[in-house]
This record gives C-alpha cells, sequence and structure tokens, in this order.
C-alpha cells in the first residue's frame, strides 16, 4: 500500500482568483509551464493537465500509488484578507471534497483554514470534518507574515487536538525576501527557512508540550529542523527564553512529529530515519509539481518492515483511512 502525504490540489478557479488578486504576472515557457510571477520570482505555477483529475488518477496507476492526500500548496489561502479568507477556504475546500467524492478510495482531503479570523476557523474545522469528510487540516508555515506559535491560534491548535486531527504544514515564502529575489531562492531556500523557522518556534513555545497528541505533519522532511537538532537543544540548556514554555530538550518533541520523504535525497532520507525512525516518516511526491515516483524510498537501506510504514502504514493511521484505500 502506497499513500501518498504529500500532494495538491490544482484548482483553475483558485489559480484565477490569485491572479486576478495579488497582481501576478503571467510567462509561458518552452516546456508547457505556466508561470504566475511577482517581481523576479515565481509565486505559482502549472501545466495545463495539472487540472485533470483523470489524468492524475492514471498517474497514480503507472506509478503503483493508491491513494493521495490532497492538500493546498503556497500560499494557501492566505494571500487575502478576513472576510475573503472566508469565502476562499470554502470554496477550496468545497473543491477538495468533490475531487475525494470522484474518487474515494484514491484520493483523501486535508482542508484549509482561514487563520485571519479565528472563529470563522473553528466554523470550518466543523464543517470540514462533518458535511464534507475531509481527513485532516493544510496550514502554512506562517499565515500571512504571522508565527505559528502566536497566542492568537491556540485555540485552533486546541480543537485540532481535541479532534486528533492531522495537520499537514507546507512552507510559506518566508517574510522580507527582497534580497533573494534570484534563482527563484525564496522557493527552493525560502521554503526550507520558514519550515525550520516555524516548528523551531513551534516547539521553543510549548505547543508540542500543551498538546501532546498532536500528529503535525512537515513537508521536505521538515526543511532542515532535524540538522539543527542540537542547536535548538543547546539553546535548551543555555538560555532561559529556550526552556521558558517547555520541560524537555527541543530533540525529543521532534521526536514526535511527522516528517514526509519530499527532500528526495537518500542521504538526508537516511538521516531522518536515523533520527526519528520509520514510525514517523510519510511517502510523499509533491505531486504535481514534482510528481516523484517512489524510487526515492524504494532505494533506502532499510527494512521491509520500515518501508511498509513509511509507505502507508503511518498515513493510513495518521488519517484514519485504513479499509478505504484500493485501485
Amino acid at each position: 500500500m502506497k499513500i501518498d502525504i504529500h500532494a495538491h490540489v490544482v484548482n483553475r478557479r483558485y489559480v484565477d482568483e490569485l491572479v486576478t488578486h495579488a497582481g501576478l504576472s503571467i510567462q509561458k515557457t518552452a516546456s508547457g509551464q505556466t508561470l504566475m510571477r511577482r517581481g523576479n520570482r515565481t509565486f505559482l505555477w502549472y501545466r495545463d493537465n495539472m487540472f485533470d483529475l483523470e489524468a492524475r488518477v492514471r498517474d497514480m496507476d503507472a506509478k503503483g500509488i493508491d491513494m493521495r492526500a490532497l492538500s493546498l500548496s503556497t500560499p494557501n489561502v492566505y494571500e487575502w484578507d478576513a472576510a475573503r479568507q472566508i469565502e476562499i477556504a470554502r470554496d477550496i475546500n468545497d473543491a477538495t471534497a468533490a475531487m475525494v467524492r470522484a474518487h474515494p478510495t484514491r484520493f483523501v482531503g486535508l482542508g484549509s483554514l482561514p487563520l485571519a479570523d479565528i472563529g470563522a476557523s473553528l466554523s470550518e474545522l466543523d464543517r470540514m470534518t462533518g458535511e464534507l469528510g475531509l481527513a485532516g487540516v493544510a496550514i502554512g508555515s506562517n499565515v500571512g507574515g504571522v508565527p505559528l506559535n502566536d497566542p492568537r491560534f491556540e485555540p485552533v491548535w486546541a480543537r485540532i487536538d481535541a479532534l486528533e486531527l492531522a495537520v499537514f504544514e507546507h512552507p510559506m515564502f518566508p517574510t522580507h525576501t527582497e534580497d533573494m529575489e534570484e534563482f527563484e531562492l525564496p522557493l527552493r531556500v525560502g521554503f526550507v527557512y520558514d519550515t525550520t523557522t516555524a516548528v523551531a518556534r513551534m516547539i521553543y513555545s510549548g505547543i508540542f508540550e500543551r498538546y501532546p497528541r498532536f500528529k503535525y505533519i512537515m513537508a521536505h522532511t521538515g526543511g532542515a529542523l532535524l540538522m539543527i537538532l542540537e542547536r535548538l537543544d543547546n539553546g535548551y540548556r543555555i538560555f532561559p527564553d529556550c526552556r521558558k514554555y517547555i520541560n524537555r530538550l527541543p530533540s525529543e518533541y521532534a521526536g514526535h512529529l511527522y516528517y514526509d520523504t519530499c527532500s528526495f535525497y537518500g542521504p538526508a532520507l537516511m538521516m531522518a530515519h536515523g533520527i526519528v525512525g520509520a514510525d514517523h516518516l510519510l511517502f510523499g511526491t509533491d505531486d504535481p509539481f514534482i510528481g516523484s515516483d517512489s524510487s526515492h524510498v524504494d532505494a533506502l537501506p532499510i527494512s521491509a518492515e520500515d518501508k511498509a510504514k513509511i509507505f502507508g502504514g503511518n498515513a493510513a493511521r495518521l488519517l484514519n483511512v485504513s479499509g478505504k484505500v484500493g485501485r
């Protein structure tokens, strides 16, 4: 069984709304990409076949992937003001649920929250898990520049913890990237930075201390978090501010979190396997933007039992989809 935890909703209405609202410029490439640009960087991009759901199912069949968890990529719904966020979140969650209904054994949905309005986010959580039947939540690494450990989000974390929902965190562009406006550095490096910073803040601020059942899954194998755990632990040992809200080393909290395989790099995945173990790794392809197959996990020199956990066992457990997967 192979469940892809890192796959994205690609929705024409959302793309058109984003281009108009954000004033993005359009650039076509010889390889068939449509790049939506802000200044000297790509804000979002697509190929026309990404909107074809049946083609995506055929691609899954060709790659031996049984199910994909669909979530909205950057910038999620956070580009809009609070009132419009509510409308955009409802629209994209409805679209995600429709994709799941079209292929209920092949897709599972992760909904987006209009986090500029906490009350509306709590209401949408209820609608997502009730009326729409979505399996979890997709969030960004910052919400319009507001860090995830901001106290305003506490009611959301409490509700998610009470519902025991899985959360898939996808990086957003970090704030203040004016000095990175070349070589797509906000995408290539900024994403890694923002995930790493977001989770370090969440650990130090005690979110995972207060909500130990929080099923928090990070894209791109957690950015650089696992590389800097000893630095974070040393912060706890040396500085009072770094142990103000927690009573254990940061590495202990990190060991209870979850990481996808979308670093795609064997040595990095083996490091993650050595630090957090197979029980905390989940297969991902970043479909359709990267659209990898399973070869980056197949090639790992680990046991068949560990691969089974990574490929599907862990995701089935976290998303509560055991028995729903099939081709």
